[in-house]
């Protein structure tokens, strides 16, 4: 029989599975990664307006407690822009590496936001993530390098998303925080687009053009939005955020594995890049070893 916190490393492994596939679906959209956002929490809010009760989240939650969750959809919003803008500027894979990092920020935030004390083995670990990056960095072409910058920027959003989720999620249903947070982003970049749109700025399409286009798009906002976003919310009611990110460093290993089947990526990469992604995972899968150990030691005091 599992366990709760068994269940919802499963649960969390899937929501990963699906992160890693949102990256090469965001290179093959033909979108900038503004609009390609806007549309991606277009139709996922939409989706889901019809299994919760939109008129009561300010009366069920606390005018407080709803712009809360409000402001946390801000960021995720800001957060998907910086990731397919990342995806834009370099490739795949070298963003799916860059969000790696999001465990050695949400090391540092989580003690700060969640009020808990920093604990040294999650310091190291996350510190471990840097001489990966360095390898990472020193192996690919200069012209890149703005993607990779874009890429840790979205991790550090990442990372302060997770964190607030952690510390307000418990007692709140995954699926009216999903949509309160979806649509909330959706009114963000909404404004922003507008605004910009307003203000004389081009943009070469702000719809799918093509068929395939659509499909991707649906695959991206039912699938690998609506289902894993619900299935990492419900996992952090049971796990650590700091765990949480840790588990989803593995969406580099699903994500360049897809790049590599779908778009040839390992033809732009060299083996010093993927030297740094072990070194990246060696942290990933330690990080259980070393937890089990640390409470069995506090347990024997």
């Amino acid at each position: 029989m599992l366990t709760e916190e068994r269940r919802a490393y499963l649960e969390l492994h899937l929501a990963v599975l699906l992160y890693g596939l949102t990256a090469i679906l965001g290179d093959l959209i033909q979108l900038t990664a503004l609009v390609l956002v806007w549309w991606r929490v277009f139709l996922t809010s939409g989706s889901l307006a019809p299994f919760v009760k939109a008129r009561q989240l300010v009366k069920d939650l606390g005018p407080a407690m709803f712009w809360r969750f409000a402001g946390i959809g801000v960021l995720v919003a800001l957060h998907w822009v910086t990731f397919y803008g990342a995806i834009k500027l370099s490739n795949a894979s070298i963003c799916l590496v860059c969000m790696a990092t999001t465990s050695f920020f949400t090391a540092f935030l989580e003690p700060l936001i969640v009020k808990r004390p920093f604990r040294w083995y999650e310091l190291i670990l996350g510190l471990l993530i840097v001489p990966g990056m360095a390898l990472v960095v020193s192996n690919i072409q200069t012209g890149m390098m703005w993607g990779v910058v874009t890429g840790l920027t979205s991790a550090f959003l990442a990372a302060t998303f997770a964190t607030f989720n952690k510390k307000y999620i418990r007692n709140h249903n995954p699926t009216r925080i999903t949509f309160l947070e979806l649509g909330s982003a959706w009114a963000f970049l909404t404004v922003v687009l507008g605004g910009m749109l307003l203000s004389g700025q081009h943009f070469e399409a702000l719809w799918p053009t093509s068929m395939m286009d659509w499909v991707y798009l649906l695959v991206l906002a039912f699938l690998c939005t609506n289902l894993a976003y619900t299935l990492s919310l419900r996992a952090l009611r049971h796990i650590s955020a700091f765990a949480a990110n840790l588990t989803i460093n593995l969406e580099p290993v699903y994500g360049i594995v897809l790049a590599w089947l779908l778009l040839n990526e390992q033809e732009e990469l060299n083996p010093g890049f993927y030297w740094g992604v072990v070194i990246i995972l060696l942290a990933v899968f330690s990080y259980p070893l070393i937890r089990k150990l640390m409470m069995r030691m506090e347990a024997n005091r």
